[in-house]
């Protein structure tokens, strides 16, 4: 075939994706044609000649990804889909309508779609997360090609992902930057440099080639120059948004417009009328075979003596390397803590399956997104306060219906002398609000270990908080712990009221236990190590047999934690009606000693025994 007919073919293509993406958004009555238009000449040779792709096979590990972060032009990967014969054109033409998987942005309700998209900045690094399973893990050739746009390059998790793809020598990424001028109010900030934007990807260790993106044998060159480097390639594409038409093409104010019915036959018009009936299959995947780790063993937790002191950040860090070896697809990524966190016990275990993610937090969650959609287990770690900067990655791993453990250390005023920069005291409401999510809160070395076997099996998101201080060991080595379960440590025939805490406050309810009871009060204590979901059962049976009486106590603010998680499990016509009590932290903390701060905060045992006592004289 000679390059002249090629290059008619890709024209064609690309006709019918702007074509498509017109027809489809009309339809709708919303969406983002001019958006999607920009990069049809980009997408049509990708599709036509660079994609080595399996539609009948979507997780096949041999295929390449191809993510768009631009979310929003979603009409064109939808195009996309059709033209290589996955959805039919009825299909398509579904956009946006309630009960379609053609969503007015991409989600993997479709087979096709490994990460939902759509928040601008989370393709890139999710991109990295494949890289690195691709490259250093399954070791097979695909490739993973994101498409961004100009306006999420303001993003700082963009640039996150930049750096991280430099350093790891990501030779398998190829990022390409929709330059098509226009944002969704005007201008995006650098127009159409394309020298800056290229300089920034060649700073952090990126080839960088520059071309017309309307120029589909200049994309061709592109693609072929991308595929032989050694690097992480970033392609700078200068497009025109609502290309192809010349009453949309570079016109400021058609941001997220459809096209009405006249303007939509207008510009059809103008491209031809094209049948919109071409079929591209792309290629097959190129053939290879997943690298094979260490066979699985049997999980053996780790023992500890009752009544020793042990962080259950450390346990963490002991479960975790005992979980390597149980589990080939576990890996464990850091922001730069992994000796605060103890994940270094996995990095010194198994080196080639920890990946140092730095103080890049949105990376680092986005790169876990990224490898369990390629079937890893991944455990992400760091001080629980850093999550709050990849809150909206976490979100979005909800959206992408994602399996990816969390796990905090450092939490609440216990942490002593950091200060309140250091203090997570909002990441159980932060997690708790996230749809489908499991959040546990240990107490005991015994639990945390337990806790951490269970999450790798386990669906969503799961977050898991850990104590910088050491606590005493609460439980031998033959109880279990089931997620959405909890303990009753302490009970009576005649307790009067109970407190319900977890972590670091846990331990005060037990002193305070002792204080009361020396006093001849009795009292139940429960380990709600489970706050989502929590157990309801217990926790209302507990309120029945202690006089209608409940202490939450809790290392965090009042807001969101576990006094709403209790106070939830009595909302609606459950017949029980109790008096709870909510110790919290109310005020601002500052530095100190941990047994300083928790007594200040008004969640030590003192403070617990005058909440008992308070109680029961009402």
């Amino acid at each position: 075939m000679s390059p002249t007919t090629r290059s008619r073919e890709w024209k064609e293509l690309a006709t019918q994706l702007r074509a498509d993406s017109i027809r489809s958004t009309t339809a709708a009555g919303s969406g983002h044609p001019t958006s999607s238009m920009s990069a049809a000449d980009l997408l049509a040779v990708l599709l036509a000649d660079y994609l080595y792709y399996d539609f009948d096979n979507p997780h096949s590990l041999n295929n390449d990804r191809l993510i768009f972060s631009k979310g929003h032009a979603a009409p064109l990967l939808y195009a996309v889909y059709k033209a290589a014969g996955a959805i039919t054109d009825a299909e398509m033409l579904t956009l946006r309508q309630f009960g379609s998987r053609i969503e007015g942005h991409p989600t993997p309700i479709l087979p096709w779609v490994d990460v939902a998209t759509g928040s601008l900045g989370q393709g890139l690094p999710t991109g990295v997360g494949m890289a690195y399973v691709g490259k250093y893990l399954d070791k097979l050739p695909f490739k993973v090609w994101v498409l961004l746009g100009d306006s999420e390059m303001a993003e700082g998790s963009v640039y996150e992902a930049l750096e991280l793809g430099g350093h790891y020598e990501l030779n398998n990424l190829i990022a390409i930057i929709d330059m098509n001028r226009l944002g969704q109010r005007g201008p995006t900030m650098l127009e159409w440099q394309s020298d800056v934007y290229a300089a920034r990807a060649r700073a952090f260790g990126w080839h960088a080639i520059e071309i017309d993106g309307l120029d589909v044998d200049a994309v061709d060159a592109a693609y072929k120059e991308a595929l032989a480097s050694d690097k992480p390639v970033c392609i700078v594409a200068k497009t025109k948004k609502g290309a192809g038409v010349s009453f949309l093409a570079d016109h400021d104010n058609w941001h997220g417009k459809a096209l009405p019915p006249a303007d939509a036959e207008k510009a059809l018009a103008e491209l031809g009328n094209p049948t919109c009936d071409l079929i591209y299959k792309p290629n097959p995947p190129r053939p290879g075979t997943p690298a094979v780790g260490a066979d699985p063993a049997a999980f053996i937790p780790p023992q500890y003596e009752l009544g020793s002191k042990v962080a259950t950040r450390e346990a963490y860090g002991d479960a975790l390397k005992a979980l390597g070896a149980a589990k080939p697809e576990v890996v464990v990524l850091d922001g730069e803590v992994s000796n605060s966190t103890f994940s270094d016990k996995f990095k010194h275990a198994y080196p080639e399956r920890f990946f140092e993610s730095f103080i890049a937090e949105q990376q680092l969650v986005s790169a876990a997104v990224g490898m369990q959609a390629l079937g890893k287990i991944p455990f992400a770690s760091t001080f629980a306060a850093f999550f709050s900067r990849a809150y909206d990655q976490i979100r979005m791993g909800a959206i992408s219906r994602a399996n990816v453990r969390l796990v905090g250390s450092h939490a609440g005023v216990s942490i002593g002398e950091d200060g309140a920069s250091q203090m997570a005291l909002e990441d159980l409401a932060m997690i708790r609000g996230v749809h489908g999510s499991t959040v546990l809160y240990p107490s005991c070395a015994t639990t945390t270990a337990h806790l951490t076997a269970q999450m790798a099996t386990r669906k969503g998101i799961v977050y898991m908080r850990t104590t910088r201080e050491k606590t005493p060991v609460l439980y031998g080595p033959d109880e279990s712990f089931p997620i959405g379960g909890s303990k009753v440590l302490r009970h009576s025939d005649s307790d009067v009221a109970c407190v319900i805490a977890a972590g670091i406050t846990l331990h005060e309810a037990l002193k305070a236990y002792e204080t009361l009871k020396a006093e001849g009060i009795n009292i139940r204590v429960i380990d709600l190590y489970t706050v989502k979901p929590i157990d309801a059962e217990t926790v209302r049976t507990a309120a029945l047999l202690s006089g209608g009486k409940l202490i939450v106590v809790e290392d965090h603010w009042p807001e969101g934690g576990l006094g709403d998680a209790v106070l939830e499990v009595f909302g609606g016509p459950v017949g029980i009606h109790p008096n709870i009590t909510r110790l919290a932290v109310k005020d601002m903390p500052t530095s100190g000693k941990p047994a300083e701060l928790l007594d200040a905060a008004g969640i030590s045992a003192p403070h617990i025994v005058e909440a008992v006592k308070a109680a029961i004289a009402v």
